[in-house]
């Protein structure tokens, strides 16, 4: 079982969207789009766009705005100039930092990200330089809190699960990218809540950071993700449990 600190990460990026709601729809809305210009507007057929239509529904974003978002992909000019691209780079204590962007304007984009960087202490590195560091992977999130995160760990296991991490209690499951949904599906056959499942890029290895690196980094992460065009931000950081307690609170 192992033990990457994703579930803190995500947890900590789920509280900062959903006090940034609008920024988030966005989003989400150029994730739909994305996803429909490349595999079709059909979320039967189209395994990323129903992943972005499930989590655009998990943060109740309303239903006409995700059919736009679709639409926009399907035939709408505007998907045209929306480009996908992932940014790599170092925070505080030499960990290693991916940036997922969707932008219509790549300067405004790199700019913005080297700048919150440099402010932070970080700097972007070349392509290739820290993405090997990373594998992607399904990750699928299960409220524990009524216990039982033995038992839901070993059921997850036998669904097919490579992984599982039990914080806080939560549980955080780990497939191949491509037994996400197979594992999602097994789980909510069994009765199982699932709060969240999607595709992640998951650290081979994590740096263990201080306290001063940990704050530094979370503020750092934090800067990333409030840019209008970052999708996701992903770091191999392993964060002191005291530091982020105080840092949330």
């Amino acid at each position: 079982m192992g033990g990457h600190s994703h579930w803190s990460q995500v947890k900590r990026q789920k509280g900062a969207a959903d006090a940034r709601r609008g920024q988030l729809f966005t989003k989400l809305g150029r994730e739909i789009t994305v996803a429909s210009r490349q595999g079709g507007p059909d979320p039967n057929g189209n395994f990323r766009l129903r992943l972005a239509v499930q989590k655009a529904r998990e943060s109740n974003m309303p239903n006409d705005t995700i059919e736009r978002a679709m639409k926009r992909g399907a035939s709408g000019p505007d998907a045209a100039e929306l480009i996908e691209v992932t940014y790599e780079g170092y925070g505080p204590g030499g960990v290693a930092v991916l940036i997922d962007v969707v932008t219509d304007n790549r300067n405004r984009s790199v700019s913005e990200i080297r700048a919150t960087m440099g402010r932070a202490g970080g700097n972007l590195s070349e392509a290739g330089s820290v993405a090997w560091l990373f594998e992607s992977k399904g990750v699928i999130a299960i409220n524990a809190e009524d216990g039982g995160g033995e038992d839901l760990a070993l059921t997850a296991i036998d669904a097919g699960a490579e992984d599982v991490d039990i914080q806080d209690a939560r549980l955080e499951v780990i497939t191949r990218a491509e037994d996400l949904e197979k594992v999602r599906l097994a789980l909510q056959e069994r009765g199982i809540a699932v709060e969240s499942a999607e595709l992640s890029k998951v650290p081979k290895t994590t740096v263990s950071l201080g306290d001063k690196e940990a704050l530094q980094t979370l503020k750092l992460l934090d800067k990333l993700e409030e840019l209008d065009d970052v999708q996701r931000v992903h770091s191999n950081a392993e964060f002191p449990d005291e530091v982020l307690e105080a840092y949330e609170g």
